[in-house]
């Protein structure tokens, strides 16, 4: 078990609204929509973290508040005990080189116009001191290889490579000035099945090589439990249920994770048969106008008067070994997801 001296990333009561205004000239606030709404998290040396929710739960706007793409409304996003949401200048490009970004479209990610070389070397123009520039081919040659790929093929561009081998150089340029820590941000989404697979399980044989953490996004339930070693669920700006990969996939206490798992394919016909369907009605409510108390109640099956007038707190519940933000949280067993 990791020990608190292992944490390298500390995100604290982390907000970002975003202000809707109207008018053309004078234009007015009327509102904001909360993109994320309070996250607390830690992660620890060579742990993966991974982050699951449906779409426009805040999970992208997560990553780059943690990459500081974007500034936080508040909160603090903590890398060494050093906050890079309020970093600047210096200070940002320095803590930056500790906390790269591997992206979601590896179509749009990459630029048609650079070669692979120019790609993966770009770092190292924005951090010369990384690697001499006289160095910075052979190193460029060495990150391909890492990654799979023929270092012959440094002079070649985007669009001679399939999509998988397009996300390889993604990983290679994220691997570029050896961060302790790499946001993937549903980096297999785009991707067939089988090369899902092959990254996937290249990006845990890097993460025991470099002894990588990873914050890990996406919306596949299945794909996120081959390679987490805990998991975040989030809904609507909030994180509502965090634990060990164990604890959330096999003894789900929220009602939200509860249902994303019973939603999840199960290949055995004798373990869908068994499997209670939970079937949510409604839609999510817009970020910009959030129920109040429990932001979940509006589709939950559980809910009570409680739930509309009192926001459950993210803490371990009694029955349960792990943190849950319901005020009617409870182990519910499911069938193994494969």
């Amino acid at each position: 078990m990791a020990s608190q001296d292992d944490v390298i990333l500390e995100v604290r009561d982390l907000v970002k609204h975003f202000p809707l205004t109207q008018g053309i000239v004078l234009k007015r606030s009327i509102g904001a929509i909360k993109a994320v709404d309070g996250v607390d998290f830690d992660l620890r040396r060579g742990e993966t973290l991974g982050v699951v929710g449906e779409s426009g739960c805040g999970k992208s706007t997560l990553a780059k508040l943690l990459m500081a793409l974007e500034r936080p409304t508040s909160g603090s996003v903590r890398v060494h005990g050093e906050d890079i949401a309020s970093a600047r200048g210096a200070a940002l490009k320095r803590m930056r080189r500790n906390i790269q970004m591997v992206f979601q479209d590896p179509y749009t990610s990459l630029d048609p116009r650079m070669t692979v070389g120019d790609i993966v070397g770009e770092p190292f123009e924005i951090h010369s001191e990384v690697a001499p520039k006289g160095d910075r081919r052979r190193r460029v040659q060495e990150l391909l290889e890492v990654v799979g790929l023929d270092p012959e093929h440094i002079n070649r561009y985007p669009h001679q490579f399939s999509g998988g081998q397009r996300q390889r150089i993604g990983i290679a340029r994220g691997l570029a000035l050896q961060p302790e820590i790499i946001v993937c941000d549903e980096p297999v989404s785009a991707l067939d099945v089988s090369i899902q697979a092959q990254v996937m399980n290249l990006l845990d044989r890097l993460q025991k090589e470099f002894n990588l953490a990873y914050i890990f996004i996406a919306h596949d339930l299945s794909v996120v439990r081959h390679i987490s070693d805990r998991v975040a669920v989030m809904y609507l700006g909030k994180i509502v249920e965090l634990g060990a990969d164990a604890e959330i996939y096999d003894h789900p206490t929220h009602p939200y994770t509860q249902a994303l798992l019973s939603a999840v394919p199960v290949p055995d016909p004798r373990g869908r048969e068994n499997r209670e369907r939970i079937i949510l009605t409604g839609d999510v409510p817009s970020p910009a106008n959030p129920p109040s108390g429990c932001r979940f109640r509006t589709r939950c099956w559980k809910a009570q008067e409680i739930c509309s007038v009192e926001e459950p707190l993210l803490q371990v519940r009694e029955g349960s070994g792990h943190p849950s933000a319901c005020h009617f949280a409870e182990v519910h067993d499911v069938v193994h997801v494969a």
